[in-house]
């Protein structure tokens, strides 16, 4: 593409608004932001669309949100008049523009002649998942960019099983908009007018009591919570986002009393202004939090993202201070807490399974058959976990009582499609207070929990390569480990290859190629002889390439250690 040609065809359009002129002018002399914004689109994937709100090809703005939209709604127009009724589910964020993005997408929809039903006001994407399978929609629309910072939104889209859209819709969609001009093949209709004419309805309160409720149905334990809840006490964090009303909600109706907000992040703000960053897997974020947590003398905090897909905690330790819970320590607690939940209130299912992603712990794996669990995994994405659920159940193999990734997203239940942080919050508090029935904090039961199944040591690390350069960079590291790659990473045998790629597998000491279940993902694993694996993956959201080490050892000291030496060969890679 030629990006000069495209930064004077959407200087000269009409579609622009005085300001989005203006900020183009502003570039003309600085062909590298030029290029950085319309040397393409941005690229439509199984998880949409996500870049920072400037006016351009490569960013997200309210054309790009109507283009999209629009290569969608042909999508869906092919599935007939029902497809065009059953129509879609849209919903959005907290963030700056959220609510301007979603009443675009829902004006093209209704111009296509495709019921919506948009939410009144931001809501969490568990809610919007639900929303799809409860009102037996044909797709959905997210107006999110999760976690990321506040110069990003993006693009959500969920097909008629509430997970978000599988790669053959996506693929037609991307395939659609390479016919698409952006400002000239797009249907649109005033809001109000489509109103009017009953293509746009509004989704408010009674989706919500719809939602806590199948939420609320997942409690195994009220019992315990009424008995320790004059004492015991919880703080939560929102980062200034969607779970706001819906997480304390649902922790009074479990039973929880004394329930403290932090309330500068209780305010609702696109622009986060008490964090860095509004990710719930960081420390810095609950800052706040902690101080309310040690003058109320609560032993933990829970915090959701933005989206409030994911759920953080901190948890207090026998020094007196906060620690952070990676995704792959919630997740494992909540397994093995839900495993013996289950069986104490009779609601265990037969051939019960636990699911994960490739790039999480091996430790839910151990958890699971050690209790009688079947565990598998699943490529990264919610939508894979979603997909794996729906097959074990309708053929009959299996029943999942809990699906995680190690990115602090966990699903339970059947009343969505996607991570929940309320789903998450509610069984995180009733397993809480169950330990401190015991008189435990989730810190002891963490100890106890590797005492129990062995010790294990994850880190992820990030190689950020942004901008234009940057996707180069990225391309040349996986090209490169797959065609050099290493015989040994950090004085340790590699034994197995895999590349989830093509599916295959390599046995390193006899150069035997065989097949896996998984393909099509750009994903490297290398299993090392001390029982290591590294995993490499670019970001599918973000600039960087992630780098997943999970190890183990004979004691915590051990594991720790056995990661950090692998985390030296890491980053060695971006030098």
């Amino acid at each position: 593409m030629d990006f000069m040609k495209e930064y004077e065809k959407w200087l000269a359009s009409p579609a622009l608004s005085a300001e989005e002129h203006a900020e183009l002018e502003a570039i003309r002399n600085d062909p590298k932001e030029i290029e950085s914004r319309f040397y393409g689109p941005l690229e439509f994937g199984t998880a949409g669309l996500r870049g920072t709100m400037y006016t351009g090809l490569h960013n997200m703005n309210v054309h790009v949100v109507r283009w999209a939209t629009q290569g969608f709604a042909d999508i869906i127009v092919k599935e007939g008049e029902e497809g065009k009724r059953r129509g879609v589910a849209i919903c959005m964020d907290c963030r700056n523009h959220s609510m301007e993005y979603a009443i675009a997408a829902a004006e093209v929809c209704a111009a296509n002649g495709i019921h919506v039903r948009l939410f009144e006001s931001l809501r969490p994407t568990p809610e919007l998942s639900f929303a799809v399978r409860e009102y037996h929609c044909q797709a959905g629309i997210n107006i999110t960019a999760s976690h990321n910072p506040k110069e990003y939104n993006g693009y959500k889209v969920y097909w008629q099983d509430g997970a978000q859209l599988p790669p053959v819709h996506a693929d037609a969609i991307s395939s659609r908009l390479e016919e698409i001009d952006i400002f000239n093949d797009i249907k649109t209709m005033p809001y109000y007018e489509a109103v009017r004419a009953g293509l746009i309805d509004r989704l408010g309160v009674e989706t919500d009591e719809k939602f806590l409720k199948n939420v609320m149905d997942q409690v195994n334990d009220y019992n315990t919570v009424k008995k320790v809840a004059e004492k015991f006490k919880v703080v939560y964090t929102p980062f200034h986002g969607t779970g706001h009303k819906l997480i304390p909600e649902a922790l009074y109706r479990l039973g929880i009393k004394n329930l403290f907000c932090e309330p500068e992040q209780m305010k609702i703000d696109g622009n986060f202004p008490t964090v860095k960053s509004p990710n719930p897997e960081n420390p810095e974020g609950f800052a706040l939090a902690v101080e309310l947590a040690k003058k109320e003398g609560a032993d933990f905090i829970i915090g959701s993202d933005p989206d409030a897909d994911r759920l953080g905690l901190m948890v207090k330790t026998k020094s007196g201070d906060f620690q952070v819970l990676s995704g792959n320590q919630i997740g494992v607690l909540l397994l093995d807490y839900m495993i013996g939940a289950l069986n104490r209130s009779g609601k265990m299912p037969k051939n019960p399974v636990a699911l994960k992603s490739i790039v999480s712990t091996e430790m839910a794996r151990k958890v699971a058959e050690v209790n009688g669990l079947q565990c598998f995994d699943t490529f990264t994405g919610f939508k894979f976990l979603a997909e794996k659920k729906d097959k074990l159940e309708k053929t009959g193999e299996g029943n999942v009582i809990m699906s995680f990734e190690e990115s602090n997203g966990y699903m339970i239940g059947g009343y969505c499609r996607d991570k929940d942080s309320i789903g998450a919050a509610m069984m995180v508090a009733e397993m809480a207070a169950w330990f401190y029935d015991q008189g435990k904090t989730l810190a002891d039961a963490m100890d106890e929990l590797y005492a129990k199944y062995g010790y294990f040591s994850e880190h992820t690390y990030n190689l950020v390569m942004p901008g234009l350069d940057g996707l180069k960079d990225m391309a040349e590291l996986m090209r490169k480990l797959r065609e050099e790659p290493p015989a040994e990473i950090s004085g340790v045998t590699v034994v197995t290859r895999k590349d989830y790629k093509d599916g295959s597998q390599v046995n390193t000491a006899t150069g035997e190629k065989s097949g896996m279940e998984l393909s099509g993902s750009n994903v490297l694993r290398f299993e090392m002889a001390d029982g290591t694996s590294v995993i490499v993956r670019p970001s599918g959201t973000e600039p960087k390439i992630k780098v997943y080490v999970l190890a183990q050892g004979k004691d915590a000291a051990e594991a720790k250690a056995n990661n950090e030496r692998y985390g030296k060969w890491v980053a060695g890679l971006q030098k």
